[in-house]
């Protein structure tokens, strides 16, 4: 019985490993087991190329829940709370990871562009929206109902 509650006392600890995690291509990713149990954060990595002379992290403070971090098959799935995100960036090793794997990202996608570190945001009012283009008139999608009266009538063009 003893044994028991002496087992029960101590409370497990995070580890604090931090080690890339690939979601689609090498360093895009970054794992940070920030929790006990190999639980954390996968940290979705990628990079602002809208300068052709700059390449520099583009920061996204969604993270993925990560599982398994200590094991062999580490694994994330679903979203980690922002407050997560910004804790975890705060960070000596987590900062000098994110900065290899962004550098390293960036030499694979814009190799000739100057490498430019930008600080993560460590709150939620440092969050910059990501803008992405606006719809222009040839990307949308013709109306059904007009596309059939257009079809109908090169058919009947054709009959004639």
């Amino acid at each position: 019985m003893a044994f028991t509650l002496a087992g029960c006392g101590a409370s497990p600890e995070a580890s604090w490993a931090v080690f890339p995690l690939q979601r689609r291509v090498p360093h895009d990713g970054l794992a940070v087991v920030s929790q006990p149990d190999g639980f954390g954060l996968h940290l979705f990595l990628e990079t602002d190329t809208r300068d052709p002379a700059v390449c520099k992290p583009r920061w996204f403070v969604d993270a993925a829940r990560l599982f398994n971090g200590n094991g062999t098959a580490p694994f994330s799935a679903g979203l980690a709370p922002r407050s997560e995100f910004f804790d975890v960036v705060q960070r000596g090793s987590v900062l000098k990871a994110l900065q290899e794997e962004l550098k390293a990202l960036c030499a694979d996608r814009a190799p000739k562009a100057r490498w430019q570190w930008v600080q993560p945001p460590t709150k939620a009012s440092e969050v910059v929206p990501v803008a992405l283009p606006a719809l222009e008139e040839e990307d949308l999608l013709t109306d059904p109902a007009e596309e059939l009266r257009r079809e109908e009538a090169l058919l009947k063009d054709d009959a004639s």
